[in-house]
C-alpha cells in the first residue's frame, strides 16, 4: 500500500464527508423553509454548513478515537486492580 493509495483514501473520504455536509445543509434548509421560518441568507447557509462540518468533524474524530483505543487495549481492565 503505497502513499497514492492512502492519498486516495483520504480525497474519497473528504468526499464523503463533504457530500454529508451538502446533503444535510440542504436537508436541514428545505425542513427550515417549509415549518415558516423564512428563506436562509448567505450567512445563514454558511453558518449552517460549517455547524454541520463541525458536527461531522467531531463525530468522525471521536469514533476514530474510540475504535483506536480499543484496538489498542485501553479499554481493557489491568491485571492487578490495586496498581494504577
Amino acid at each position: 500500500m503505497g502513499p497514492a493509495l492512502t492519498a486516495r483514501r483520504l480525497i474519497s473520504k473528504l468526499c464523503l464527508v463533504v457530500a454529508v455536509t451538502v446533503m444535510a445543509t440542504v436537508g436541514v434548509s428545505l425542513t427550515w423553509t417549509a415549518i415558516g421560518g423564512g428563506p436562509l441568507g448567505v450567512h445563514g447557509l454558511i453558518a449552517l454548513s460549517l455547524g454541520v462540518l463541525g458536527t461531522v468533524a467531531m463525530t468522525w474524530t471521536l469514533m476514530a478515537l474510540a475504535f483506536k483505543s480499543s484496538r489498542e487495549g485501553w479499554d481493557d481492565r489491568p491485571a492487578d486492580p490495586d496498581k494504577p
